[in-house]
């Protein structure tokens, strides 16, 4: 009876730590970002909301709608 037990137990926490990272990629999914590279190899990541983002991601947009069609 212990086994049997044990593999339900482990068999739970799998299956929550799967749907804890479709969930998380699935909300990641819908925000937009814009992550800028330089030469350097250095990354600057800007989140949707902020100021700096907002131009660049409208270009963004355009440009994905326009290679879409």
């Amino acid at each position: 009876m212990r086994p049997r037990r044990a593999f339900a137990v482990v068999a739970a926490a799998a299956g929550s730590a799967a749907g804890a990272v479709l969930l998380r990629r699935r909300a990641a999914r819908g925000k937009a970002r814009v992550e800028l590279y330089f030469a350097d190899g250095s990354l600057v990541r800007l989140a949707q909301g902020a100021a700096e983002s907002e131009r660049l991601l409208l270009h963004a947009r355009e440009l994905l709608a326009a290679a879409r069609s």
